[in-house]
């Protein structure tokens, strides 16, 4: 792995060293930061299957569909926005972008970010190949702990999800988890109540999956008086929305693109997933499911650019993959993650803002084939350098579930990813020939060495919820499973983390002029549910 501390070539082995220390210094400081192993936007880029020539045709590919098959059923907004600057719309009603127009969108685009939060202290910037790790995708179920069965999820759940996250260290970006099919039948009422879970139970930015157009103006109104006054929002958007405005293959989705184009006009980040599916509603050879949802991102990210050039995108490039003996989505397959780190090496060639999915697992509930799925997707985002990965903590059951305990447990594989992401930083002090000798000539072991207990955190990461103890300990208390211990862990931070990040006055306002239905006696301890 290529790190920024690696020793450059130099004709001084001695001289080369050193600046090869001061680098790795500046670096192990950088990762340090706080007194942790691993920290939000560390820097990726390693692992890259793709050749350079595989990158360049699988842009000549993209870019000919584009111009000469083009995108079907575009809504009046986009042409009136297309049309002026370039774009044709044919007989058969598809919209085709000119290749030269579709370069320059990718040459000018905005390329990095600061991604707002509620708590100003947590504000990150998007940029180059540094990832940030989030909760996302919208399952219709809660897997039960006790029963393993699977139930509707509540109003309620979108609460106790996100004051889990906000206890999570390696989960650093709070995504609607999953829809509340409770007021499936008013999206209005779904919509706000998502929003104000997000607001009540963390302090981390968040994202919306926005139902309808009409949502956003009321959604910003009530982000204004949370913040204190309008046009606050605006000022520091603390919160991203999106959709999937492509129905693949290669046509515009009404509603979405509705939602993407009132974005583009805000200049609010535009935070789109295309997820054509390999064998399903994409090419069955990996390379033209990447040329066919390249080409769909594509068109999103033109569209944008040509109505507000300043407004950054998400490119949201999700190409997803088909079990072909059924057709069945498979999104714990070693070919999901291998696309997935294809696809974020072809985003980085260009500096585009990647936003890419990982951690999903084809098994119904949090096991060994959950545990290998759900690592082998992220570790290849990661390390592939995708900016916003979407880890689908606790997502089981091909994204139809959720489980509580699945999102304490993907936290520390999430962590194990991230520590292999940062690497090792070789110093002339972490080389420790010093330490060695000490050693050597004296006890015979490292444990009291002052510098290993100086790297106790910031060299290593500890789990929250994987056993390390010895095979006697565990067998004294009982033969406990990962799954059992995160269930304990769930029931520790739901039980008592109740934060209050709504001041009462505010809330009161927000109540009389919204539909929120979480009461307040869910929000406090002793409600019933976690006590």
């Amino acid at each position: 792995m290529s790190k920024e501390g690696e020793t450059p070539k130099a004709a001084s082995p001695r001289r080369s060293r050193r600046a090869g220390g001061r680098e790795a210094r500046r670096a192990a400081r950088a990762a340090d930061e706080g007194g942790h192993a691993v920290r939000p936007g560390m820097p990726g880029g390693a692992y890259k299957p793709l050749g350079d020539g595989d990158i360049e045709r699988i842009h000549d590919a993209a870019l000919e569909i584009l111009e000469t098959i083009g995108i079907g059923d575009p809504i009046p907004e986009i042409l009136d926005a297309v049309l002026p600057k370039g774009c044709v719309l044919g007989d058969d009603g598809r919209v085709r972008f000119p290749r030269a127009l579709v370069e320059e969108a990718i040459a000018n685009a905005p390329k990095s970010y600061v991604l707002h939060a509620p708590d100003p202290s947590l504000d990150m910037e998007v940029k180059d190949a540094d990832v940030i790790l989030t909760t996302s995708g919208e399952p219709v179920k809660i897997l039960d702990y006790e029963s393993q069965l699977f139930r509707d999820p509540t109003l309620v759940d979108v609460y106790d999800a996100a004051r889990l996250v906000d206890r999570m260290e390696h989960i650093h970006y709070f995504g609607q988890p999953f829809i509340a099919p409770d007021w499936s039948h008013d999206l209005y009422v779904h919509d706000m109540n998502t929003a104000y879970a997000a607001l009540a139970g963390t302090r981390k930015t968040f994202s919306l999956g926005v139902a309808t157009v009409g949502h956003i103006d009321p959604l910003i109104s009530f982000f204004d008086l949370y913040a204190g006054g309008e046009g606050k929002f605006l000022e520091r958007p603390f919160c991203c929305f999106g959709g999937c405005p492509i129905v693949s293959p290669l046509r515009f989705a009404e509603e979405n693109a509705e939602v993407l184009v009132k974005l583009a006009k805000l200049g609010l980040v535009v935070d789109v997933a295309i997820a054509a599916q390999a064998g399903a509603t994409a090419p069955a050879s990996l390379a033209g499911a990447l040329v066919q949802t390249f080409a769909e991102t594509l068109a999103c990210l033109t569209v944008v650019y040509l109505i507000n050039p300043a407004c950054p995108m998400n490119f949201g490039m999700w190409p997803f993959i088909s079990d072909l003996r059924t057709g069945a989505f498979s999104g714990g397959s070693g070919e999901e993650a291998l696309v997935t780190a294809a696809t974020v090496q072809l985003v980085n060639h260009y500096g585009l803002i990647s936003s890419v999915p990982s951690g999903m697992t084809d098994s119904k509930t949090m096991d060994a084939q959950a545990g290998y799925e759900k690592a082998l997707t992220t570790l290849a985002a990661v390390l592939a350098g995708g900016n916003m990965v979407a880890t689908y903590p606790g997502a089981v059951g091909s994204l139809m579930g959720q489980s509580f305990e699945g999102i304490v447990i993907d936290n520390d594989m999430m962590g194990a990813a991230l520590r292999i992401l940062r690497g090792i930083e070789v110093t002339e002090e972490r080389l420790s020939l010093k330490e060695i000798e000490n050693v050597v000539f004296g006890d015979g072991h490292f444990l009291n060495q002052p510098q290993t207990l100086e790297l106790m955190r910031t060299e290593y990461l500890y789990p929250e919820v994987g056993d390390r103890r010895p095979v006697g300990d565990w067998e004294e208390s009982g033969s406990p499973t990962v799954y059992d211990g995160a269930h304990k862990k769930v029931g520790e931070i739901l039980s008592t983390h109740y934060p209050e990040y709504i001041d009462p006055a505010v809330d009161a306002a927000i109540r009389e002029n919204f539909p929120i239905q979480i009461e307040p006696s869910d929000m406090k301890p002793g409600n019933g549910r976690w006590s």
